[in-house]
């Protein structure tokens, strides 16, 4: 030892000290063995030992059909195809040994999800979907251990509506406007038009009748095709005048007025071949004085504003 001193010098005498210190070689072993010793799986009956309660309750829930799952190798491990394998949490109790999706980045936590619903149609549009782009998981709205079935996926437009307004209030406060779609009275709700999982059209919008917008679900009577389309109907759609979650004017016009709401498009020009008429509209002659309550309500004249099979100018 004292020849390893004199060769080392200040260095090799503290590390030869050491290693001849009695017990280094069984801790350095026994910390060496800790790092290497993975967790195995135990089954969800050892977790029920602990968490009984959640147990219980797991056995009325959807995902307990993984306890049976033979394809993935899940037989009995339900609990462990999410938390990760569980023998070292079951000796220490300790909550850093299991994996806890909810404490997990979004990310991370919708990977696991993902391995078993990646190939479901409602999750399509995930990656494009506003939810996934802010960071919103899927344990954020979905009650993973609930026995409610309705707990794991709100199915009644009350508890929809109830569960988006959580994040979504400014959008919420605007069904309380006067006229608005039904969905305080629980008659819709936001997945009527919305798509949770996410689209691949802004604002997660539904569609319908091979990618139509999804206001022709109820409407349909506005969807044509038309011989005689109007067209923002087509290139902008229905919140050309429309405000889709409520407003304070009839009909949910952007504007209090129909003419005004109109006139947004069919611009206020004076005419050129009767200046003096005050008329307004794009096509001369304009034979429309707004200074007269008759030409005040478009619509009374124009009846088919969405679209008409008969009338260019949208009177039948």
């Amino acid at each position: 030892m004292w020849g390893r001193l004199k060769a080392g010098g200040p260095t090799g005498v503290f590390v030869a000290l050491v290693v001849s210190m009695p017990g280094f070689a069984s801790a350095q072993n026994a910390a060496t063995g800790s790092q290497a010793q993975k967790a195995t799986y135990v089954g969800s009956e050892t977790c029920s030992a602990c968490h009984e309660d959640v147990f219980k309750a797991f056995q009325k829930n959807p995902h307990q059909a993984v306890e049976t799952d033979a394809r993935r190798k899940w037989e009995g491990k339900a609990c462990e195809s999410c938390h990760g394998p569980g023998s070292i949490h079951a000796e220490s109790a300790d909550k850093k040994d299991i994996g806890r999706p909810a404490a997990k980045s979004p990310a991370e936590a919708d990977r696991i999800c993902l391995s078993c619903h990646r190939n479901q149609p409602t999750n399509a549009g995930r990656v494009d979907g506003s939810h996934a782009k802010n960071s919103v998981s899927c344990v954020s709205c979905h009650h993973i251990h609930s026995a409610d079935r309705d707990g794991l996926v709100a199915r009644k437009a009350q508890a929809v509506n109830k569960l988006c307004a959580e994040c979504h209030s400014p959008v919420w406060a605007q069904f309380q406007r006067p006229h608005s779609h039904r969905l305080t009275e629980g008659a819709m709700s936001c997945v009527d038009c919305h798509n949770p999982h996410g689209t691949f059209l802004s604002r997660s919008m539904q569609v319908v009748s091979g990618n139509e917008p999804g206001c022709f679900k109820c409407h349909g009577d506005k969807r044509g095709p038309f011989a005689f389309e109007h067209a923002p109907v087509r290139f902008e759609g229905c919140t050309a005048c429309h405000q889709p979650h409520g407003s304070a004017n009839p009909k949910m016009l952007i504007r209090h007025e129909v003419a005004m709401t109109c006139l947004e498009c069919h611009a206020n020009l004076p005419t050129t071949t009767r200046p003096s008429s005050n008329g307004m509209g794009t096509v001369p002659p304009g034979l429309h004085n707004m200074l007269s309550s008759r030409y005040r309500n478009c619509t009374i004249c124009h009846v088919k504003v969405h679209g008409s099979h008969v009338s260019r100018a949208l009177l039948r």
